[in-house]
């Protein structure tokens, strides 16, 4: 029993990646991940001159649904920014049922989203950043350097009580060249479903 439970942890941990770290260059930047639009792109041609938010998403967590609000008005922020915006979904083993490519244009129509959400078919791209979570977002600088990582803010459930919007003054720090005081944050959500 001992020996089958530590060949599971050493599986496990082997085909997972280690999370990449602050000042890590951007992971997976030539993956090929299909739009809801049904174009296919390498991860980098999202970039733009200050830099890349990619966010771990899907369409059924709580975790995401209570965020889900954020995501437009983070991903005009970003535009403002000069920063590109990428929601990933990483959910292979779901894949063929509730986050299957179809359920994803649905879930970006209900949403109204104004940016790309791409598929990582095999959760290969989540694997290469180490990411566990849904939502978990990494912003990129313009030297496709993990410059922030881990939650949106310190509320999901309450937009108007937030007091701590972490991933927007990252985003805001970037922009005007400024430090980014709080680098990562614990990033809280569903885990990814490989």
């Amino acid at each position: 029993m001992i020996r089958i439970l530590v060949l599971c942890i050493f599986v496990y941990t082997t085909l997972m990646s280690e999370e990449i770290s602050i000042g890590s260059k951007m992971p997976g930047s030539d993956f090929i991940l299909k739009n809801i639009d049904g174009k296919e792109s390498e991860l980098i041609s999202y970039k733009k001159k200050n830099g890349l938010l990619v966010i771990f998403s899907c369409n059924t967590c709580p975790w995401v649904i209570r965020w889900q609000d954020r995501y437009n008005p983070i991903s005009e922020l970003c535009a403002k920014s000069e920063i590109g915006f990428v929601a990933v979904n990483s959910n292979a083993s779901l894949h063929e049922s509730v986050d299957s490519f179809e359920s994803m244009v649905e879930h970006a129509n209900k949403y109204n989203y104004k940016f790309p959400y791409v598929v990582d078919s095999s959760s290969k791209l989540a694997k290469s950043f180490g990411a566990m979570k849904t939502p978990h977002v990494y912003l990129f600088n313009s030297n496709g350097e993990l410059a922030y990582s881990g939650a949106i803010d310190d509320n999901a459930k309450n937009a108007k009580k937030v007091k701590r919007n972490y991933l927007t003054d990252a985003i805001n720090s970037i922009s005007n060249g400024k430090p980014i005081k709080n680098k990562t944050t614990k990033a809280l959500g569903c885990s990814i479903k490989f």
